[in-house]
């Protein structure tokens, strides 16, 4: 029996590059930002184009998170400029998502943007930030989306040091840099169905909420924004140093998924009762 679950969650679970596998964590459609820690200052005015209702996304990589996030945000009406090791996956990813999205040279596409998805593998982040010159401050200011899970496949355990986090190794590897960790527990294609916009005669009840950590309030603004136009939640958890907490949690799911568990299962459903954030 054991081994019929670990081959069905083995068939019927597609892994992304950097996001586990999870089945959807829910929160009610009225939901906005929760917050399980003191408010954070109010963010700073927003960017020319923010204020146009679009930003300039910079995507590192081109796998299937990179692809899913990319169709959403185009879809929102960002532009996306995408850069990985091989540009002819670059043009080929740009081309598929149409006329918002352009390859480029990976330390092109962190110029002049919103905000930046670090969409690669946990073991080839050092490479694609050395490759954009973040160690040199490139990064500086800037939203850095950390989605990756350095995890051992279809075990679920932490790779990184003893109370280290790969959110806080990317932060020391790009200084300067407004890491934000999310969109690591959701499957990439979670993102590749247009949001509901209400108009639709079945109206879905629910969506996912995107647990986030961060220590500058306008970047996790940024990202909650992001998170928005691709149908999501966003709830921040607490700053940078609990960013831990949230890669146990991928490795929880993954550890059950391949044991053949639903992980959604082991954890009670409590109905909130915090305040909306306003």
């Amino acid at each position: 029996m054991a081994a019929r679950r670990r081959q069905s969650a083995t068939n019927s679970w597609q892994w992304a590059s950097c996001s586990v596998i999870s089945p959807p964590i829910i929160a009610r459609r009225t939901c906005t930002d929760r917050c399980a820690t003191p408010s954070l200052p109010l963010p700073p005015d927003p960017s020319p184009l923010e204020r146009q209702g679009h930003m300039r996304i910079g995507i590192l990589g081109t796998g299937t998170l990179a692809a899913a996030l990319g169709e959403g945000w185009a879809r929102a009406g960002h532009e996306v400029a995408i850069g990985g090791r091989s540009r002819a996956k670059a043009e080929k990813l740009a081309e598929r998502l149409g006329r918002r999205a352009l390859a480029v040279a990976p330390r092109e596409a962190v110029t002049g943007c919103d905000a930046v998805l670090l969409a690669v593998s946990w073991d080839g982040v050092e490479d694609m930030l050395g490759s954009v010159g973040a160690s040199d401050g490139v990064l500086e200011g800037m939203p850095l989306i950390d989605p990756t899970n350095a995890v051992t496949h279809g075990i679920g355990t932490l790779l990184t040091e003893q109370g280290e986090s790969m959110a806080g190794r990317i932060a020391g590897l790009a200084p300067g840099a407004r890491v934000v960790k999310a969109f690591h527990l959701f499957p990439a294609d979670q993102w590749t169905s247009p949001p509901d916009d209400g108009q639709s005669p079945v109206t879905v009840a629910v969506t996912v909420t995107v647990a986030m950590c961060g220590d500058d309030a306008r970047a996790l603004h940024v990202v909650g924004e992001l998170v928005r136009d691709v149908g999501g939640v966003p709830a921040t958890l607490g700053p940078l140093d609990r960013a831990r907490q949230l890669e146990e949690a991928a490795g929880f799911v993954i550890g059950l998924t391949f044991t053949g568990f639903d992980p959604g299962s082991a954890v009670p459903h409590i109905p909130s009762n915090v305040p909306q954030a306003r």
